[in-house]
């Protein structure tokens, strides 16, 4: 069989031939991969190709997990010159050309995971098909979740405890409760990102630490919130309203102790001046008794 007439086939691990001329395929070894952010992962990719590799194209795109409408080209060989996304130069590079099609990309982020796609063009080979696409999930821990609380904590109002945090993957999973007197878990609701706890009819007992935990297989991180419910001055105590009476009935007391002694030394007053009077008079007429004999006595001589 003459060289231009069969089929050369290159990567292929069990060391079959292709059996069709002029066909491109492409295949990919896992469909989907996970690593933790921060390690290196490789993209491996083989192509089966019946013609000489001088022109082999190869480009590695990326739909991003994250932002999904913004696919993006994350490598390119072509002619044999290697075109990097400016973004990822020094972090991806391809590890077995021309006869294979692997990248490593390392100092993975999450920004990394998504879906990324593998083509092959090596003309005049046709594809067939000349695609392969494995998603790529990057693992990483919580960050430090940020804890907020809204609402009237006088006693008689509703509280609600609310928690968002901003990376983690997969998802950390919120989970509220209360530090004191005991842990006591409460009931989550999680919404647009938040997760949330919801508390009426607050009393002195709600009062205490709270703790909110964002948690994924990675790891855990917490934030704390203090509420102090404090009880609102609508009406006087029982014994503000004790005080208020005593001093009202010592106050009037005084009042008419005052009006007593005033009446007492003006009574008092009125006794002496009439007293002075009968004394003036007594001895008024004391005095004309007692010369009266002598009166009488010269008469008489």
């Amino acid at each position: 069989m003459a060289a231009g007439d069969a089929a050369v086939t290159l990567n292929q691990e069990d060391g079959e031939k292709n059996t069709k001329d002029y066909a491109l395929s492409v295949s990919v070894k896992q469909s989907s991969l996970q690593v933790v952010q921060g390690d290196s992962v490789t993209l491996a990719c083989s192509f089966l190709t019946s013609g000489s590799l001088t022109r082999l194209n190869v480009i590695w795109t990326l739909v991003p997990l994250s932002h999904p409408q913004n696919p993006k080209q994350v490598i390119a060989y072509d002619h044999g010159q290697v075109i990097e996304d400016p973004s990822l130069i020094g972090r991806v590079g391809f590890t077995g050309l021309p006869t294979r099609a692997d990248i490593r990309l390392n100092d993975t982020r999450v920004s990394d995971a998504g879906t990324y796609c593998c083509m092959v063009n090596n003309p005049p080979d046709t594809p067939d098909p000349a695609i392969g696409e494995l998603q790529l999930s990057i693992l990483a821990p919580p960050s430090l979740p940020v804890c907020q609380w809204d609402g009237d904590i006088a006693v008689g109002g509703n509280v609600l405890l609310s928690c968002s945090v901003s990376e983690g993957s997969p998802p950390p999973e919120i989970h509220w409760a209360k530090m004191d007197p005991e842990e006591v878990s409460l009931p989550v609701n999680m919404e647009g990102g938040f997760g949330s706890t919801h508390i009426s009819n607050v009393s002195s007992q709600t009062s205490g630490l709270y703790r909110c935990s964002a948690s994924n297989e990675l790891g855990t991180e917490n934030c704390y919130v203090n509420l102090s419910v404090y009880t609102t001055p609508d009406a006087p105590s029982g014994v503000l309203q004790a005080v208020l009476l005593t001093l009202t009935m010592t106050l009037v007391l005084l009042v008419l102790l005052v009006l007593i002694m005033w009446l007492h030394h003006t009574g008092q007053d009125g006794r002496w001046r009439e007293g002075g009077k009968e004394e003036e008079e007594e001895e008024e007429g004391y005095n004309e008794i007692r010369y009266t004999p002598s009166l009488m006595k010269l008469t008489f001589v």
